[in-house]
């Protein structure tokens, strides 16, 4: 619980701090100001409901700001700067396990894989996870959902870190493919379009998928305050509803139809290159098929963060999660 502890200390202290930095915190009905973890097609659904206009017809506005990490999401939510938060469900489980009230709940999910690739500095024909024994590999924040589903698909293949591998954990998210191109690691992972353009650059060569190796968990999910889902229920709602529909054109439609849509998000990226990964992610089963989340893959989620030292025990699905919104938003879209 000490690392636990830590991480709030890190994240109220923030809160705090952004909360007297940046005066008025009040969105103009209509408008959502919604803050990503990072920026990937492996959040096709969400930048098709921007970019194919289904937030538009829910009468919204999308204000959307690049995080560059779980935990700068978080903050960014608690001290009201943001309404919505999108990253990693730990977020979540790390501040309700120790704050009574008004914390963050998770109410609609988006990914179902890590969407992260293994990069190595060389092509590796046949890679097996055993290449990586007495390698270094850059795998993110301690405590982030990418480096324990990094860590747990080292685990199921024979691979403990500090034993017969070394996981860096001290460089930044955001930071990974600057800290790899300019030598740190012997591999490290990356999301899509990121890990393509590494290629094209010859820096960096995708050997393995994290997500196929680590199994289904909740990856990505949207939080947002429990006043601010209480006060502002008709717009969450609404969000709701954009994004079911999003992820069900995600789910029926080709990767180059989706990446035409996609495209305004992904400026300088061609439609083929977002093709490309956007079929390698539902080639994985990385999309989620439903806003809902289910119990048991948010308990397979806490398993993996007990696995990891991170906390000792499982936080309540009920406290952490309310489907409420996106089953409503389900049966209306569906028409049932």
């Amino acid at each position: 619980m000490k690392k636990l502890f830590t991480l709030l200390l890190v994240l109220c202290v923030a809160a705090i701090a952004c909360a007297f930095c940046f005066p008025g915190c009040t969105a103009e009905q209509g408008t959502i100001r919604l803050i990503e973890v990072t920026h990937s097609v492996f959040y096709a659904p969400l930048y098709a409901a921007i970019d194919g206009g289904f937030f538009e017809d829910e009468g919204i506005t999308i204000e959307l700001t690049n995080g560059g990490g779980a935990d700068k999401c978080m903050t960014a939510v608690l001290a009201n700067q943001a309404d919505i938060g999108f990253h990693g469900p730990e977020a979540v489980i790390y501040v309700a396990a120790e704050k009574s009230d008004d914390f963050p709940v998770i109410f609609g999910q988006l990914t179902e894989k890590d969407g992260s690739f293994l990069m190595a500095r060389e092509p590796i024909d046949d890679f097996e996870w055993s290449d990586l024994e007495g390698k270094e590999v850059i795998g993110g924040r301690r405590g982030g959902v990418p480096a324990m589903a990094l860590e747990h698909a080292m685990l199921v293949n024979g691979l403990v870190d500090g034993v017969n591998v070394t996981i860096n954990y001290d460089v930044q998210y955001d930071l990974i493919g600057a800290a790899f191109e300019g030598g740190t690691g012997d591999f490290c992972t990356m999301f899509e379009p990121a890990a393509s353009a590494m290629e094209d650059r010859g820096v960096g060569y995708k050997v393995a998928s994290v997500g196929e190796a680590a199994g289904d968990m909740p990856f990505t999910a949207f939080s947002a305050k429990q006043s601010w889902l209480e006060e502002n229920a008709e717009t969450a709602a609404a969000f709701c509803r954009a994004m079911t529909r999003a992820i069900d054109f995600v789910q029926t439609s080709s990767a180059e139809k989706i990446a035409e849509v996609v495209l305004p998000s992904f400026p300088g990226t061609d439609v083929a290159t977002l093709a490309n990964a956007i079929q390698a992610y539902k080639d994985i089963g990385a999309y989620s098929s439903s806003l809902v989340m289910d119990k048991s893959d948010l308990d397979a989620l806490q398993a993996i963060i007990i696995e990891a030292g991170v906390i000792d025990e499982k936080v309540d699905f009920e406290k952490i999660v309310d489907n409420s919104f996106a089953k409503a938003a389900e049966s209306e879209v569906s028409g049932a």
